[in-house]
């Protein structure tokens, strides 16, 4: 009888589930995640679906970096001022002496990233195609509809 167990053990222990959650964090997908731990992405699912700590360990990795992804993306969309720093070195008289220079910086909006934004945010405002309700009927009046097919093929001919 075999007492050897089954290679997902490591991955539940704290050690196990902390590098799982960093991999999360640092952007792999489940498919780079498999691959670090040696196994297939198929039974990776597998173990999300059996083991709820290794599921939640991932999805709360992959929520910090999307947080961060969805602040910077917002960030981009609306604009924001940063300081640039500058460091000079002067020599006079043979003496060095260090100068900074700050300067307050504007990023302007990005038109692409509000776009974005509120295409997923207000889809049903900022979606590109518009869907139109018509209330009533639409009258075709077709004048061939109670014509049998050797009806409308004798037309045709006559022609």
């Amino acid at each position: 009888m075999s007492s050897r167990r089954g290679k997902y053990h490591q991955w539940l222990t704290e050690e196990g589930l902390l590098k799982l959650e960093g991999w999360a964090k640092d952007g792999l997908t489940d498919e780079q995640i498999a691959g670090n731990i040696g196994i297939s992405r198929s039974t990776l699912n597998e173990w999300k679906k059996r083991y709820p700590d290794i599921s939640d360990t991932l999805k709360r990795g992959k929520e910090v970096v999307d947080r961060q992804v969805e602040n910077a993306l917002l960030k981009r969309a609306l604009g924001y001022e940063y300081e640039e720093v500058k460091t000079y070195i002067e020599e006079t008289d043979g003496k060095k002496k260090k100068r900074v220079e700050k300067t307050t910086k504007h990023v302007a909006g990005d038109v692409t990233a509000q776009i974005f934004w509120l295409k997923n945010r207000k889809p049903g405002v900022w979606r590109d195609k518009k869907e139109t309700e018509l209330s009533g009927g639409v009258d075709l009046n077709n004048p061939f509809a109670d014509l049998t097919t050797d009806e409308l093929k004798k037309l045709v001919e006559d022609d």
